[in-house]
């Protein structure tokens, strides 16, 4: 099944109850399988300036890469090339953002959150730097496919604090990494089977900080033949719950297989390509 065909994807944000301007950006193309969330920081609108650049460098990006690689090609040492691009599109990313912040004094110490993935050849390959997540769900089981680059994640992790005091901790913004701040950053990317039936969310923290993950995965359950309905719902629910933050969020449902040609049909398909 051709890739527009099997993703069905909507997106949504909302600047929030509290704060006057939005700084989430949030992109997708369906044709070539990606999506990208992106939750800026910075004063004087410039996590706006942000999170703006990142969903538009990356999906130009992508979209010239993909005109001349195929998903089942491999990067220098045999690296997937869902990781091989997205390393590369979110460190061009990084290093745009960097440089804006270096050259004009209004955007010093702008930076942003990312989370991307890149549907292919019935994989997955996500990216994140920061506390944007992604979850999946996939039958009863719902659960997030990344891990907040966070000081709270790692205290978690170090066992100083339990999943439940996190969330009631004033240091819950505090993130370890982040695109833009410094002239490198390293993107944590995996990559994943994908199964028809599956729904992936990708949002910012201003909906996890909000909702629990049990009243997302409800949500989703109850509401699964609706994206669109979903994405409102969440957005609200963040809201009805206080909405201190921007809240974003993207939903893909998985609607059939998009295996890549091989073979001798992949070598006739290069040949229209180009």
């Amino acid at each position: 099944m051709d890739i527009e065909q099997a993703l069905e994807i909507v997106s949504q944000t909302h600047p929030g109850v509290v704060r006057s301007h939005n700084e989430d950006s949030v992109a997708y193309d369906a044709s070539c399988g990606l999506v990208v969330l992106a939750d800026g920081m910075g004063g004087h609108n410039a996590g706006e300036i942000a999170s703006g650049i990142t969903v538009s460098l990356i999906p130009t990006d992508m979209r010239h890469s993909l005109e001349s690689m195929r998903p089942e090609d491999r990067g220098d040492g045999g690296e997937d090339v869902g990781v091989v691009l997205l390393r590369e599109k979110i460190q061009k990313a990084n290093a745009t953002i960097y440089h804006k912040s270096q050259s004009q004094s209004q955007y010093t110490g702008m930076g942003t959150t990312v989370v991307a993935g890149l549907f292919y050849d019935n994989r997955l390959a996500v990216a994140h730097v920061g506390d944007s997540r992604m979850y999946r769900l996939r039958g009863e089981i719902f659960e997030p496919i990344t891990r907040d680059h966070s000081l709270l994640q790692e205290q978690i992790d170090r066992g100083m604090l339990s999943k439940e005091d996190a969330r009631l901790s004033k240091n819950r913004n505090l993130i370890t990494r982040a695109v833009g701040v410094d002239p490198e950053v390293e993107a944590e990317i995996h990559v994943h089977s994908v199964q028809v039936g599956d729904i992936y969310l990708l949002c910012s923290d201003g909906l996890n900080d909000m909702v629990v993950d049990d009243q997302i995965r409800t949500t989703l359950q109850m509401l699964r033949a609706n994206l669109k309905l979903v994405a409102g719902r969440l957005i609200e629910m963040a809201n009805d719950n206080g909405g201190r933050d921007n809240v974003s969020v993207i939903l893909i449902k998985i609607n059939g297989e998009f295996a890549a040609p091989r073979g001798w049909l992949a070598k006739m398909l290069s040949w229209f390509k180009n």
